[in-house]
């Protein structure tokens, strides 16, 4: 049996039937998938498989480990890590507060990688908005190292970073789901043994295993909830913020009161987001207290 074959006939019998795969044979599929080796019919069915399964915390860890081996690295000055912020949603209905958080870190002297990838056709690009703010893709891992080093703050897009993975995102039109690649890009590292990755997840589900895979993978991370995807705490709510330090994992700040009086920040049009960033930068209008949790516990992990 060809091994793809044999790979979708473990995975592909449904959410009960189907079984999880071993780390070794994760870390090799996803290396197949990434380096372009695995045939439309055979990824179509791989990836709805698990999809349909979900992905198990031993093949996330499989998984990760084939991505690491392909994710090319950036050099981060001396001092702090480097936070990593993924941006792969956009503003759907409220303004964009991730680009503050990476501008108020950098204003403290940490470094900040934004990376990402834009393909929604219903959202704000974010990659529009960080224009605006004149945060711009680095053509490469060259300029990206010098932005970083001149102004701490740097931002790459994913098809410079790990180009299979940036081709395994742009199928979910074609697919009209997400894929196992959307998960797998909020654990990007391109700063391995050097960094604080932002994990900002949506769905309660993907919570819980996020919170068992940065423990055995010892990880040094901030999980936090996303807002409309995006790795910055909704202005309303003051989410929990759990740190990991070498998977060691910290309640950094605990889930806090709702705060229906304040505005959200409405309307997700580049000038009128623009305008709330900037604001908020020369304290005309005040940060959300769950932004400034969520910078504070930043800074502290990178330091």
């Amino acid at each position: 049996m060809h091994p793809f074959a044999s790979i979708i006939k473990e995975i592909g019998r449904g959410a009960k039937g189907a079984r999880p795969l071993t780390q070794e044979q994760s870390e090799w599929l996803f290396g197949q998938i990434l380096d372009g080796h695995v045939p439309d019919m055979e990824l179509g069915a791989i990836l709805l498989s698990m999809r349909v399964k979900g992905e198990d915390v031993i093949e996330v860890a499989g998984f990760k480990r084939a991505m690491d081996d392909r994710t090319l690295q950036l050099d981060v000055p001396p001092g702090p890590r480097c936070v990593l912020l993924p941006t792969y949603n956009g503003a759907r209905k409220q303004a964009n507060l991730m680009p503050l958080v990476a501008l108020l870190l950098a204003q403290r002297g940490v470094p900040v990688l934004i990376h990402g990838r834009h393909d929604f056709d219903s959202r704000v690009s974010p990659f529009e908005l960080l224009a605006a703010l004149d945060i711009h893709p680095a053509a490469d891992i060259a300029g990206a190292n010098a932005a970083l080093a001149e102004r701490r703050l740097a931002c790459l897009r994913l098809e410079t970073l790990l180009p299979g993975l940036a081709q395994l995102l742009s199928l979910r039109p074609r697919l009209g789901v997400r894929n196992s690649g959307h998960t797998m890009a909020k654990l990007l590292d391109p700063c391995q043994g050097r960094s604080v990755r932002v994990i900002a997840v949506t769905h309660p589900e993907y919570m819980e295993r996020m919170l068992e895979h940065l423990v055995s993978d010892g990880a040094h991370a901030l999980l936090m909830r996303a807002t409309e995807g995006e790795a910055y705490a909704h202005p309303r709510r003051r989410p929990r913020l759990m740190g990991y330090m070498e998977g060691e994992a910290h309640e950094l700040y605990p889930q806090g009161e709702n705060d229906p009086g304040r505005d959200a920040g409405e309307g997700c049009d580049v000038a009128t987001n623009v305008a709330v960033i900037q604001q908020m930068l020369r304290g005309d209008v005040p940060v959300p207290q769950s932004v400034l949790d969520q910078v504070e516990a930043l800074e502290r992990l990178a330091r």
